[in-house]
């Protein structure tokens, strides 16, 4: 009981002074509600994370890719329409 009395404390001064943290552990997720990370679903929850971030690295490169097709596009059609 001691050592989450402790913990609380840290949490609860390092939320006064505006600090951030991760909350790896499990006494703190326990103390917040939150998931815990860990189990055989911490491991699938990560790799979705990482696809999810992938993905929208993949989908940012597409549209600039898209969108540069378009503007050359563009200006291949006002060269071709001014002769």
């Amino acid at each position: 009981a001691a050592s989450f009395q402790e913990t609380t404390r840290v949490l609860t001064e390092a939320a006064c002074q505006g600090k951030s943290d991760v909350l790896h552990g499990l006494k703190e997720n326990v103390i917040v509600g939150r998931l815990i990370p860990a189990g055989t679903g911490a491991y699938v929850s990560q790799l979705k994370k990482l696809a999810v971030g992938r993905d929208k690295i993949a989908i940012a490169a597409q549209q600039q890719a898209n969108a540069i097709d378009s503007e050359e596009t563009a200006a291949t059609m006002a060269e071709v329409a001014n002769g």
